[in-house]
C-alpha cells in the first residue's frame, strides 16, 4: 500500500485579510486537513504567529479544531537575521545569537507546543551582502546545531529552508551546513522556486533536490516562470518578483523531483515520523499573487489554482496524497 503525501499550505496566502475565520474555511473547503501559521488576524489585529497573546492562542486552537485542522509546521521567520553586526546596505536586522537563541528561538518552541505542531521552519541567516555564502558556512552551521538543540530538548525538528540571499541559498549549500551539523532535529527543506528565482534552470534545481536528499525534511510546493531570464542572480531583489505560479506550468521541473520522491518516500516517511511528524509534507506557499522576503499572497482562488496544479503533477507521477473525503465530512456531524 502507497504511502500518502500530507498536503498542508501556509493558511495566511489564502485569506484577503488573513482573518482566521477566512484561511480556516478556505482550507476546509478545498479538503486540506493540515496548515502552516505564519501570519493571522485572530482579533486583534494582523500578527506573526511568533508575535500572538496567549488569549489568541487559545481562541485559535479550539478554532482549527471547529474546522477540522491541525498545524503541520511553525512558519517562523527563524534565521531571517544578520549573520554578523554590519552595515551591508539591507534593512535585515542583527540581534546577537544568545539573545536570538534564548527569546526567540524559544518562543518558535513555545508555539510549536501551543499548536501541537512539532515541525519549525526556519532559515540559515543572512550573510554580509557582498561575500561568498561559502566563506560563512562553520559559523551559520554553530548557530544552527544550536538552535537544533533547543529545538531537540523538547521533541520538535527545526527545518532549514533554501532562499536566496542566505547562506543556505543553494541545495548543495545547505547539505554542507546539515553535514556540519548531524543533528536529528535538523532537516533541510525544498523549495523549487526559491532556486529559480535565483536563475538557475531546471536542471539545476534539479541537482540541488538530489544534493539534499539525505537531510530532507518536507517539500514548500511553489514555482516560478521568468519570461526574460537573465542567468544566475547573486543578491535577489525579492521585493519585485513577481511571476511565480503553479507548480505544473513553472520553471522548477517538479514532475522529474516528484517522481524521484516517490521512490524515496518510504525512507523519507520513516526519517519524519521518527521525529514525531505525522508524515511527510508537501507544504503549498505559492505566492501566486506576489511574494516577497517574509510572506506571499494568493488569494482564495489562487490558493485553489495551486492545489489543483499540485495535485494534477502528483497524479501524473502516480503518488498517493491525502485530501478530506465524505467519511471526514461525517465524522465532522
Amino acid at each position: 500500500m502507497s504511502i500518502p503525501i500530507l498536503i498542508s499550505g501556509f493558511a495566511d496566502e489564502a485569506a484577503n485579510e488573513k482573518l482566521a475565520v477566512q484561511q480556516y474555511a478556505a482550507f476546509a473547503a478545498v479538503g486540506l486537513k493540515y496548515y502552516s501559521i505564519r501570519f493571522v488576524d485572530a482579533g486583534e489585529g494582523v500578527k506573526n504567529v511568533m508575535q500572538l497573546s496567549d488569549p489568541e492562542i487559545q481562541h485559535l486552537v479550539k478554532m482549527q479544531g471547529d474546522y477540522g485542522l491541525k498545524v503541520s509546521s511553525i512558519g517562523s521567520p527563524i534565521g531571517k537575521v544578520k549573520l554578523l553586526d554590519v552595515d551591508d546596505g539591507t534593512d535585515n536586522k542583527f540581534i546577537p545569537f544568545e539573545k536570538y537563541l534564548a527569546e526567540d528561538v524559544e518562543t518558535a518552541c513555545d508555539r510549536a507546543e501551543a499548536f501541537g505542531a512539532k515541525l519549525i521552519r526556519g532559515f540559515a541567516f543572512y550573510h554580509p551582502k557582498g561575500t561568498k555564502p561559502e566563506d560563512h558556512i562553520d559559523q551559520a552551521s554553530d548557530q544552527l546545531t544550536a538552535i537544533a538543540e533547543a529545538c531537540d530538548k523538547r521533541g520538535l525538528t527545526f527545518g532549514l529552508e533554501v532562499e536566496a540571499n542566505l547562506v543556505g541559498q543553494t541545495g548543495q549549500l545547505l547539505e554542507s551546513i546539515a553535514a556540519k551539523v548531524n543533528h536529528p532535529a535538523m532537516l533541510t527543506i525544498f523549495d523549487g522556486a526559491n532556486i529559480v528565482t535565483q536563475g538557475f534552470s531546471a536542471d539545476d534545481t534539479y541537482g540541488q533536490y538530489l544534493a539534499m536528499k539525505p537531510s530532507l525534511g518536507w517539500i514548500h510546493i511553489k514555482d516560478y516562470h521568468d519570461p526574460s531570464p537573465t542567468g544566475r542572480i547573486d543578491h535577489v531583489d525579492e521585493a519585485s518578483l513577481s511571476n511565480f505560479v503553479p507548480a505544473d506550468i513553472g520553471d522548477s521541473g517538479h514532475e522529474a523531483i516528484l517522481r524521484d520522491m516517490k521512490d524515496f518516500l518510504p525512507e523519507l516517511h520513516r526519517r519524519m515520523t521518527d521525529r514525531g511528524a505525522d508524515g511527510v509534507f508537501m507544504d503549498l506557499e505559492p505566492h501566486v499573487k506576489g511574494g516577497g522576503q517574509f510572506g506571499g499572497f494568493s488569494g482564495p482562488d489562487g490558493f485553489g489554482v495551486a492545489l489543483r496544479g499540485l495535485c494534477k503533477v502528483l497524479d501524473y507521477v502516480g503518488m498517493d496524497y491525502q485530501l478530506r473525503d465524505f467519511s471526514d465530512v461525517k465524522a465532522a456531524r
